[in-house]
C-alpha cells in the first residue's frame, strides 16, 4: 500500500495529538491536519480532576510543547468542528463548509458527559467535568461554606468528592449502587474506598437513585432530599460515535467498531481512543476504554498501522487515581464480581496489592499505596500469569514473571 499524501485526524485531544506526534517520530514528512473544537492546544484529562481541581496546577499538562506542531509541520486547527465525513471521495466538511481531503483518516472524537434522564437534568447550575474551563469554574465553588452534591460514585466522582473536601466543603456522593466502584473493583475493594471517603467526611447516600433535581440539590427515588448549591454530573461518558454513524461506519460495543489494527470499517479510516471499540486479541472480544493510557498508546499504536504496520494493539488497560493519601494503579481487565480476589497486604490499613484470578490466570493487578512492583505486575498481567493464590501473597512478585 502506498503511503499516504495526507493524513487528517478529527479530535485533538490527548489520542488524536498522540497519534500526530507518533507520525512525525516515524518519519512521516507528507501533509498532517490536526482538527479540533476546542481552542487549547492539546492536554491530558487527568489533572482535571485531580490537581487542577485541588489547585495546585491552573492548567493540565500539554501532550506536545506549544511550538511542537510548527515546528514538527502540523497543520493544528482549532476551534474546528467537523460536520461531516465523505468516506466515497476521502472528504471532511467543517462547520465553516470548508472541505479537507485525506488519503487516510483518525478519528479521535472522545467522548462527551452523560446526563441522567430525569425532571430538571436540563437545570443550567448542573455540572460536570470534561474540559479545563469545566474543572476551573467547578474549583471556583468548591468552598469551605459550599454544599456539594454529587451524583455517580466511579472514578471521576470519587475524585472530586476528594478535591472537594480537600477545599472544606461539605460533601454528599449519591449512586444507586451500594457500594463506589463496585462494578470495577467489586464489594470488598470498594468497601475499601467507602471507607476511605467516609474518615475523610464525606456523606454517602449509595442504594438510591436520583428522582429528579431541583433548584436546591437533587430529590432521591426514596422520596428524600439532598442540599446542594453545587450538583455534580459523574454518570459516565457517552462516546462522540455520531460523525462515524452518518458516516456509514460499524458501530459496535458501544463505540466504532475496529479490527485488531485500530482500522473501522472503512479501510482508509482508523479510529482511537475513548470511541474505540476495539477488537482485543488478548480478550477475544471488543473492549472499550476510556482511560489516559489507552487514548496515548492507541494514538501512537495508529501511526504504525496507517503507515502500513499490519501489528495488532494488545495492549492491556491501565489507569490510575489519586484521592486523599491513597493512591493506586491498576493493569488488566477483570470481573471483579466474579474473578477470585487475592489481596496481598492489608485492606484496612490501605496498603495492599489486589489481584483478580480467573481459572488460575491472572486478569488485573492493582497495588494501593505500594510502589515497588509495578514493572513485576505488568509483565505477570501481560502474561495471563498462571499463578496460585498462595504464590501472590506470599513470593517475591519478580521471582513469578
Amino acid at each position: 500500500m502506498a503511503e499516504p499524501q495526507r493524513i487528517v485526524i478529527i479530535g485533538s485531544g490527548l489520542a488524536g495529538a498522540s497519534a500526530a506526534g507518533a507520525l512525525r517520530e516515524r518519519g512521516y514528512d507528507k501533509k498532517l491536519m490536526l482538527l479540533g473544537r476546542e481552542a487549547h492546544q492539546p492536554y491530558e484529562l487527568p489533572a482535571l480532576s485531580k490537581d487542577v481541581l485541588l489547585g495546585n496546577a491552573d492548567e493540565p499538562h500539554r501532550v506536545h510543547e506549544p511550538d511542537f506542531y510548527e515546528t514538527h509541520g502540523v497543520d493544528l486547527r482549532l476551534g474546528v468542528e467537523v460536520t461531516e465525513i465523505r468516506p466515497g471521495e476521502r472528504v471532511v466538511v467543517d462547520s465553516d463548509g470548508a472541505t479537507h481531503s485525506y488519503d487516510r483518516l483518525v478519528l479521535a472524537t472522545g467522548s462527551t458527559p452523560r446526563t441522567l434522564p430525569v425532571p430538571n437534568a436540563d437545570l443550567p447550575g448542573l455540572r460536570t467535568l470534561r474540559t479545563v474551563e469545566d474543572s476551573l469554574s467547578l474549583r471556583g465553588t468548591l468552598t469551605a461554606t459550599a454544599e456539594v452534591v454529587i451524583v455517580g460514585a466511579g472514578w471521576i466522582g470519587c475524585e472530586v468528592a476528594a478535591a472537594a473536601r480537600s477545599h472544606g466543603a461539605d460533601v454528599t456522593v449519591v449512586d444507586p449502587v451500594d457500594l463506589p466502584l463496585r462494578r470495577v473493583l467489586g464489594p470488598k475493594v470498594g468497601e475499601v474506598f467507602r471507607r476511605l471517603h467516609a474518615d475523610h467526611g464525606v456523606h454517602w447516600r449509595l442504594g438510591v437513585g436520583v428522582e429528579a433535581f431541583t433548584p436546591h440539590g437533587v430529590r432521591l427515588a426514596d422520596g428524600s432530599e439532598v442540599a446542594g448549591d453545587v450538583v455534580v454530573l459523574g454518570v459516565g461518558a457517552k462516546p462522540n460515535t455520531d460523525l462515524a454513524e452518518k458516516a456509514g461506519l460499524t458501530l459496535a460495543g458501544g463505540g466504532v467498531a475496529v479490527d485488531a489494527a485500530l482500522r473501522t470499517s472503512s479501510p482508509d479510516i482508523c479510529a482511537i481512543g475513548d470511541i474505540a471499540a476495539h477488537d482485543h486479541p488478548r480478550y477475544g472480544r471488543r473492549v472499550r476504554v476510556e482511560h489516559w493510557a489507552n487514548a496515548k498508546d492507541q494514538g501512537a499504536h495508529v501511526a504504525g498501522t496507517i503507515l502500513g504496520r499490519d501489528e495488532p494493539y494488545t495492549t492491556v488497560p491501565y489507569f490510575f487515581s489519586d484521592q486523599y493519601d491513597l493512591g493506586m494503579e491498576y493493569r488488566g481487565l477483570a470481573d471483579a464480581e466474579h474473578d477470585q480476589l487475592v489481596v496481598r497486604g492489608s485492606l484496612e490499613a490501605r496498603d495492599f496489592t489486589a489481584f483478580w484470578l480467573r481459572e488460575g490466570r491472572l486478569q488485573a493487578a492493582m497495588n494501593v499505596n505500594q510502589w515497588d512492583d509495578g514493572v513485576a505486575l505488568q509483565a505477570l498481567v501481560d502474561a495471563h500469569a498462571a499463578v496460585s493464590p498462595d504464590q501472590l501473597r506470599s513470593a517475591t512478585l519478580s521471582d513469578l514473571v
